[in-house]
């Protein structure tokens, strides 16, 4: 089975539908033959749903109407179960951007996480490019590949989860010098420069996903330290929304403001020596109250508790094992 969900056309069974009700209160769910949806004012049919077309009208038992979409991929992540924080789909679009993720490319991305910013990528690189992705953590990988599989309908050939530390598992899962693009989304990401590196083809991107200041300050002097990359270049994303209803017109009053820093650098050539850069002297030495400041606690590493992660664990395969035998059913095959 492929890796393939339908994103258009009429409703079918195993097809994931975003109901919107009246006070704009969204709820998904996965259409089965003589299903129910339940609220606590009336009932949807999943039979008056099959056969509509995406963005269609369908009447509860009560008289209430909701608007029928499939769920855009950012839908997806924002509701799916987390075994850790997701890479928000403003950032994930930056990402695809900075990072120049093409299709056919070779990419690795450490760590995984929760999937979000695998199912970005995926789409990205399409059915010709590669992804590894590595975690140290077995409980976020189960996570991940169930939330994949869930919105993907199977999980992608294409596709590999390494459970361990990237600096150890990279060089034995890709040839030096034959990945494109590394994505590097965790707490210390300047102690795999080095394996990163030997990974990458020249003019290849690094890109790293970082929260706090004092990560961006120490990645970004420890890729001038390599001599092996360009420059770096920093940034982040803020999205203001607005409201706009006739002559109201005003920024909403929250935003989505700052969740990390995108960082990129170009693997140069070897034996490759870029001109210094005309800058001001900066402080590139660290003391021992400076390496306090990069413990995990400062950095913002929040653990989850093993009993959370056990019940999202379950929760994501549950879905993903729901996906898998509603898209065997409507293609009339047995589940894998």
């Amino acid at each position: 089975m492929t890796a393939e969900r339908r994103q258009s056309g009429p409703f079918r069974a195993g097809d994931r539908v975003q109901l919107t009700g009246p006070k704009g209160r969204l709820n998904t769910i996965t259409l089965e033959v003589g299903a129910v949806f339940h609220t606590h004012r009336g009932m949807v049919q999943h039979d008056d749903l099959i056969g509509l077309q995406d963005a269609s009208v369908v009447t509860a038992t009560n008289g209430d109407e909701y608007l029928a979409l499939r769920p855009l991929l950012g839908d997806f992540v924002m509701s799916m179960p987390r075994g850790a924080a997701i890479v928000y789909p403003k950032d994930a679009a930056q990402i695809l951007s900075l990072g120049d993720i093409f299709p056919g490319a070779t990419v690795v991305e450490a760590g995984v996480g929760s999937g979000a910013l695998s199912l970005w990528l995926l789409r990205g690189i399409g059915p010709s490019g590669r992804l590894a992705s590595f975690e140290r953590r077995d409980e976020f990988a189960t996570v991940a590949k169930a939330n994949v599989t869930t919105f993907l309908g199977a999980e992608p050939e294409n596709w590999s989860v390494t459970v361990g530390d990237l600096a150890d598992a990279l060089p034995s899962t890709v040839e030096p010098g034959t990945v494109d693009r590394v994505v590097l989304d965790m707490l210390a990401p300047w102690e795999n420069l080095d394996v990163v590196a030997d990974a990458l083809t020249p003019g290849g991107v690094l890109l790293c996903y970082i929260a706090t200041v004092t990560q961006l300050s120490r990645v970004a002097e420890a890729i001038r330290s390599t001599g092996l990359f360009t420059d770096p270049d920093s940034s982040e994303t803020m999205v203001r929304g607005w409201h706009v209803e006739g002559l109201a017109v005003r920024p909403d009053h929250r935003m989505v403001a700052h969740t990390g820093f995108l960082l990129t650098a170009r693997r140069l050539a070897p034996d490759t020596v870029v001109p210094q850069l005309k800058r001001r002297p900066s402080k590139t030495d660290f003391s021992d109250e400076d390496v306090e400041a990069w413990t995990p606690g400062a950095l913002g590493d929040r653990t989850a508790t093993d009993k959370r992660l056990r019940r999202t664990a379950r929760a994501a395969q549950h879905a993903a094992e729901q996906a898998i035998a509603a898209e065997a059913a409507a293609k009339d095959e047995p589940p894998a």
